[in-house]
């Protein structure tokens, strides 16, 4: 180990002693110089050209029709003819039209008069009356009807206007007792004016307050002249007439006795003897003098002008002019069809048969004036 020291050591001398006994020696130094690629990462926006499309969506409105059921409007209908009467029939028209009816009742003069007061703000579609009289007193506030519906009644049963059609046909009559009078021929009067002879003090009913009465009042008016009419108006009052608020109480009063004659419409006593048979102790005479007493009228409607329903109120009288309507008329009310084709009931004579007089019924609507001549004769309070 000694001797290895001793070797390395006399080696570096010599090394040492070289090196600087050449002061001439150049000594070069190589320096190697690596180049380094270096890759710098530098963000580059890059742009890219899009093609946009735009969508456009157009929107269609699309329109389906759905079928839905309407329900139909209610119908208002002022009656001036008794819920007894015409209830039955009212409630059928709405039952095969599915159509809902309000109906408000009462006397005709008084129903005009409500039309009168409410003018074109009336509720009303309709207008059923009992007699020409009261639709006439209303004409004013009534549409046109179509022809088609006017011309399934005779002439006579309309307003030439054809502001209002009639439904069914009632003859004026004298009602009668028959244990009192067994031979109407011989033992009645021919004509109604007759009446105010004082024979027949005590032994007459009437109803003054009622709309047909007032009708025929009106065509005496029209026929007699006002005082022919007023000298027999205060005849019968002067006779004593009992007074009834309708006609169904006045015939009701000839078969029980009360009275021997009766001034009414001739259906009412049919129905009597339909409740009662033959053993009813009253009939209908028909005054073959003719005159006023035994004038046709119709109970008829019109259709309001200021109804908010005129598809509903025509359907209606439409209805009512049906056969099956107007065979009611002729077999549950017992008053004359009005439609061709129709039978009336065979217990009626035919009107052909009867003394009519020469009255246009579509100018029997001036009541006001008989009303007001029926209270100064004292038949009305």
């Amino acid at each position: 180990m000694k001797n290895l020291f001793i070797s390395i050591f006399i080696s570096s001398l010599a090394l040492f002693a070289l090196a600087c006994g050449s002061t001439e020696a150049e000594v070069q130094v190589v320096k190697e110089v690596q180049e380094v690629e270096v890759v710098k990462e530098v963000p580059v926006e890059v742009v890219r050209e899009v093609a946009v499309v735009e969508e456009r969506v157009k929107e269609v409105e699309v329109i389906k029709e759905v079928e839905v059921e309407k329900t139909p409007k209610t119908l208002v209908i002022y009656s001036g003819r008794s819920e007894s009467l015409v209830g039955p029939i009212i409630a059928q028209f709405s039952e095969a039209t599915g159509t809902p009816v309000e109906v408000k009742y009462g006397k005709t003069a008084a129903m005009a008069a409500t039309l009168l007061e409410e003018g074109d703000k009336t509720p009303a579609d309709v207008f059923f009356a009992q007699d020409p009289g009261g639709l006439g007193a209303v004409e004013s506030m009534l549409a046109t009807l179509p022809a088609n519906i006017t011309e399934l009644v005779p002439d006579w049963a309309d307003s030439p206007d054809r502001k209002w059609t009639g439904i069914s046909g009632r003859a004026r009559v004298v009602v009668y007792n028959t244990d009192a009078i067994s031979d109407p021929a011989t033992q009645l009067p021919d004509n109604i004016y007759d009446f105010i002879d004082p024979k027949w003090k005590g032994k007459i009913g009437w109803p003054p307050t009622n709309s047909s009465f007032h009708a025929m009042v009106t065509g005496m008016r029209q026929t007699w002249g006002e005082e022919k009419t007023r000298t027999w108006l205060e005849g019968i009052v002067a006779n004593g007439a009992n007074v009834y608020a309708k006609n169904t109480p006045t015939v009701e009063a000839a078969g029980a006795g009360e009275i021997e004659v009766g001034f009414v419409n001739h259906y009412y006593l049919h129905r009597f003897i339909a409740a009662n048979t033959e053993s009813f102790k009253a009939r209908n005479y028909f005054l073959p003098g003719g005159g006023p007493g035994s004038v046709v009228l119709v109970a008829g409607a019109g259709v309001l002008e200021a109804s908010d329903n005129p598809d509903g109120a025509e359907a209606f009288i439409r209805f009512m002019l049906s056969a099956p309507a107007q065979a009611y008329f002729a077999n549950q009310t017992y008053e004359y069809p009005l439609v061709e084709g129709v039978k009336k009931n065979h217990l009626l004579p035919d009107l052909d048969t009867l003394n009519l007089p020469d009255i246009d019924i579509s100018d029997l609507g001036d009541i006001e004036a008989t009303q007001k001549l029926l209270q100064e004769t004292g038949a009305l309070p």
